[in-house]
């Protein structure tokens, strides 16, 4: 069974300010929809094998006003990146069928321009994100002020900021390590960083 995914905070998934709205529109099947919103038109893919992690961040995140579609492997997610426009992925790392790294990989080449934020429970993965372009690091249990800090500045940047991240280009980095862990570099806390400070 995987860690539970969400650090303690006010925003944990069972004490949410908002429950998902409703709508006459058509839903895009397994949508979660949000009300009336200034968010209501960012769209999010949404990503994990662990179907109670999918449907309370899911829940989550329509309560703050995204859209979000599901999916529960990296070959949904593929699937449904191509027939669906998205403003930002929500990526897991441990899936079956696609493991997210593969998933990564094959997102940004077909779709360089969406921020995507790698949220995972696997150890180790800093270099490794910081090498691939990613968006953000966030190590489960994730901290729910934070991840929705950390969409807000993704979605925020301009579309040539992603593509220079994948290029290696310096720019801001976004990292949080997992709840309670205070290791190097950031002591526990939340921020951003460039390339090459990694680098120094």
């Amino acid at each position: 069974m995987k860690p539970n995914m969400f650090a303690k905070s006010k925003y944990s998934p069972a004490h949410s300010p908002k429950q998902p709205g409703h709508s006459t529109r058509h839903h895009k099947p397994g949508a979660y929809f949000p009300g009336d919103s200034p968010r209501a038109g960012r769209r999010i893919l949404l990503v994990d094998d662990d179907p109670a992690v999918r449907g309370s961040l899911a829940n989550l995140l329509v309560g703050e006003g995204y859209f979000v579609i599901p999916a529960e492997n990296g070959q949904q997610a593929l699937d449904l990146a191509g027939r669906f426009p998205f403003d930002l992925i929500l990526l897991d790392l441990n899936m079956p069928v696609m493991n997210g790294w593969d998933t990564f990989g094959q997102l940004t080449a077909d779709y360089p321009f969406i921020p995507i934020i790698i949220a995972t429970g696997r150890p180790s993965q800093l270099f490794t994100a910081i090498g691939a372009g990613v968006g953000a690091l966030l190590e489960k249990p994730i901290d729910i002020p934070t991840l929705l800090q950390t969409m807000e500045k993704l979605l925020a940047e301009p579309a040539e900021k992603h593509l220079a991240r994948l290029a290696g280009v310096k720019t801001d980095f976004y990292y949080q390590p997992a709840a309670g862990d205070h290791e190097w570099p950031l002591q526990g806390s939340f921020g951003s960083f460039s390339l090459e400070e990694i680098k120094d």
